[in-house]
């Protein structure tokens, strides 16, 4: 009978273990520690390879920083007043959203909702 419960119970983590795996993944939009996990997908955003360039862009046109109280996460809605936003150019990236620096980070926002659609690292 021992022998039964033993063999049932293997069986049965074995026939789990497909479905542990498959909830493994990476979170989008949810911050890790001092980082912000980010789809690197997303079509809209600034994709890997575009980083470097605007980068770049960011730095030589030293737009200015501004400071808000929240911390910088994926989701944050930003002021309606009080923070400039800049487009990115075409020459850079192709995207809808605008760009700005807050508390050092420079990010990407849906200008309609100033909600941060990505945080470029």
């Amino acid at each position: 009978m021992r022998n039964k419960l033993i063999a049932a119970a293997a069986l049965m983590g074995a026939f789990s273990m497909p479905f542990a795996a498959q909830a493994q993944g990476v979170t989008v939009g949810v911050a890790g520690g001092d980082r912000v996990i980010v789809d690197q997908n997303d079509p809209d955003g600034i994709t890997v390879a575009e980083r470097p360039a605007f980068r770049e862009y960011v730095v030589r046109e030293r737009v200015p920083e501004f400071t808000v109280p929240d911390r910088i996460v994926v989701g944050t809605t930003l002021p309606e007043a009080g923070v400039t936003y800049y487009d990115v150019p075409q020459s850079v990236a192709q995207t809808p959203y605008r760009y700005t620096v807050v508390n050092g980070q420079t990010v990407l926002v849906e200008p309609r909702s100033r909600r941060i659609v990505q945080v470029v690292d």
